[in-house]
């Protein structure tokens, strides 16, 4: 049975924002290795449309950039939209049945499938479906932006932290 964890990158007030800090070459190794190990990545419609940069080849990326395309492009995608018609390659749309469809996708799979997306990780939240929660806490304080929890925190239990680089700590929670 496939487990959904929901993991991104956070400030220290609680934001999450690609544009205003970026992971280190280091901690970017480790989304490599992920994205290498996953079973699949389940996506709402702006998160997916951020994350199709990867679908194309761009000359200036470096080994790691290019390694994490491949693993990206090669997992299968599920994305949650009701007004996207079509996705790219190795990817499906989700309809209305979110809860019936991601307990299925639990079922049918085994390995980690990644949730990317506040909003997305709220609604699975909602439905007792996501089983743990990453954090990857980085030294900077936004002030504004979007919260990793786009409603109210649910009640968890850290069951590890992990260093990863210098600057950012990897936190795991479940729920309690």
């Amino acid at each position: 049975m496939a487990k959904l964890v929901f993991g991104m990158n956070q400030s220290l007030d609680g934001y999450v924002d690609h544009t205003a800090f970026g992971p280190s070459p280091t901690l970017f190794r480790h989304f490599v290795e992920q994205a290498q190990r996953q079973a699949g990545s389940v996506y709402g419609r702006r998160m997916y449309e951020v994350m199709r940069y990867w679908d194309e080849d761009h000359p200036e990326w470096d080994t790691e950039q290019r390694a994490f395309a491949a693993a990206w492009r090669k997992q299968p995608k599920w994305v949650v939209s009701r007004s996207l018609t079509s996705v790219g390659p190795n990817a499906g749309i989700v309809g209305n049945d979110l809860e019936g469809a991601m307990r299925a996708l639990k079922a049918e799979r085994d390995g980690e499938i990644e949730v990317a997306g506040p909003d997305l990780a709220q609604s699975l939240t909602g439905l007792g479906l996501i089983d743990e929660y990453h954090i990857y806490l980085h030294p900077v304080v936004l002030g504004h932006g979007k919260p990793y929890f786009a409603g109210p925190r649910p009640p968890l239990r850290r069951v590890s932290h992990d260093l990863i680089d210098e600057n950012v700590i990897k936190l795991t929670y479940v729920p309690a």
